[in-house]
């Protein structure tokens, strides 16, 4: 059984804490390859800046130079309309019946866990790895807290923990410092040379 880990997000833009928290679970939950799913409109916050078309070409040529397992599934962006993970998951899932899926996210996703939509169809279909962020608790809400696991077993609906990324890195704050002129650390050098080549995010 393949055991893919999925990473969701805006990606906007795409950063080297992306990237790390997808080495880590490679490293940690014996994945046979890590799926970048952008969105096309996130449900619990606005896209602001490029157009899903220019974040996804940003993220591809991101991972295409990464050397590492890592592709990027368009899904949510072909899909169109607001983007629910469980619909994504349900499509997957038919698509490559016998995966064993495990989706990817800091701890500043646990806290609004329980206004994901439909969440207990996801957690029938995928497990969820945990990884620390600087300035968010990892606290498992309490209607979940007999899932989390110590390792993850390959099978759906458990939660697990990851070791932190250790780079205090947020695309909002990013986004903020491109848009002021500043540094912005934490960018691969590809996406820094796409957005100065079209003037991304000022």
């Amino acid at each position: 059984m393949r055991r893919i880990g999925l990473l969701g997000g805006a990606f906007n833009p795409p950063h080297q804490g992306h990237l790390r928290l997808a080495e880590l679970a490679l490293e940690h939950l014996g994945l046979d390859e890590v799926r970048f799913i952008p969105t096309h409109i996130s449900p619990h916050k606005p896209t602001e800046g490029p157009s899903a078309a220019t974040r996804l070409k940003l993220l591809k040529e991101v991972l295409a130079a990464s050397g590492r397992p890592f592709s990027v599934e368009s899904i949510e962006i072909d899909r169109g309309g607001t983007s629910y993970t469980v619909d994504t998951l349900e499509a997957l899932q038919g698509r490559d019946p016998g995966t064993a899926w495990i989706f990817l996210l800091g701890s500043d996703q646990l806290a609004i866990l329980p206004s994901w939509h439909r969440l207990e169809r996801i957690l029938e279909l995928a497990s969820m790895a945990v990884a620390p962020r600087p300035d968010f608790e990892a606290l498992v809400p309490e209607s979940q807290l007999g899932r989390v696991r110590p390792s993850w077993s390959g099978s759906p609906g458990e939660i697990v923990f990851l070791p932190g990324t250790q780079l205090a890195l947020a695309s909002s704050q990013i986004r903020r410092n491109l848009s002021e002129g500043l540094v912005a650390p934490g960018l691969p050098p590809q996406v820094l040379n796409a957005i100065q080549r079209e003037s991304l995010y000022r």
